[in-house]
């Protein structure tokens, strides 16, 4: 049985080690999240110590691999919280169209559900055409998933039921083709998607955008790691540009609040001030 005061010890210790070996920054990521985590992956590589699994780290870069799995957050759902998506459609679209050309950041896009989700909402609203997307993930097999847009059939009933709900103006099997058990997506969808790593941990902004979505990301941060991801936003973002994050999080607390107005407050869609 592991001790409670040795798991403490041993945390900052491997923390510390994943960044110096592999510049993966785990050491700001909320605590709580981190404990769970990383007791499952003990468990799934048969780690009887947070020592253990270090080592294995250190010496064995496959461990590593497997153990982003474990550590980042790999699926979501496409149209999740419809609503947020038609408030997208209504509140955010009308501004969009004022612009000639878009781009779009979308953080921590895991295995690109919503990456899929928001080319189709612009392929509907007649921007895709004119969007650039930047989906940006740490975990190199996540985005290998994203890019793939290949997703198990079962789930494509719930994925359908969200479009409708979200405002959808067709059927979702318009955009997808059902095969051996799984559902691929329109490659067209993904034309204008820049996948790529980026670390809201450690890497500096990269372009200027319109939009960005990061959803159910920075509940996995601690308050520091959380105002660098927004300061990250913020300085992203054009002038009045857009910021959409997940139902359980908000700017209310964040250093950079007073920089950001709240556009649809019921839904955490903010315009920079």
């Amino acid at each position: 049985m592991i001790l409670l005061a040795e798991f403490d010890i041993e945390l900052p210790l491997l923390l510390e080690a994943i960044h110096l070996k592999y510049s993966y920054d785990f050491r700001r990521y909320a605590i709580s999240s981190l404990k769970r985590r990383l007791e499952q992956a003990m468990d799934h590589f048969g780690c009887r110590s947070l020592s253990a699994l270090q080592e294995r780290v250190l010496r064995e870069p496959e461990i590593m691999r497997g153990l982003l799995a474990h550590l980042t957050v790999q699926v979501s759902d496409m149209f999740r919280d419809p609503s947020f998506y038609r408030a997208l459609r209504e509140k955010v679209v009308p501004y969009l169209r004022t612009y000639p050309s878009l781009k779009v950041w979308i953080p921590g896009c895991a295995t690109g559900e919503e990456v899929t989700s928001l080319a189709i909402l612009l392929r509907e609203e007649g921007l895709l055409d004119r969007t650039l997307i930047y989906a940006t993930d740490i975990n190199p097999e996540a985005l290998h998933k994203a890019e793939a847009g290949i997703y198990a059939l079962e789930r494509i009933a719930d994925f359908s039921k969200a479009y409708g709900e979200a405002g959808g103006r067709a059927s979702l099997s318009d955009y997808y083709t059902a095969g051996y058990n799984a559902a691929v997506f329109d490659k067209s969808l993904r034309q204008g998607v820049l996948f790529s790593d980026h670390s809201l941990a450690t890497d500096s902004v990269f372009a200027e955008v319109q939009l960005i979505t990061c959803r159910n990301v920075l509940i996995y941060f601690d308050r520091v790691l959380q105002d660098r991801a927004v300061a990250l936003f913020r300085d992203s973002l054009c002038r009045k540009g857009f910021l959409g994050l997940g139902a359980q999080e908000t700017l209310a607390f964040s250093i950079h609040a007073a920089e950001f107005s709240e556009l649809v407050r019921e839904e955490r869609i903010y315009q920079r001030r």
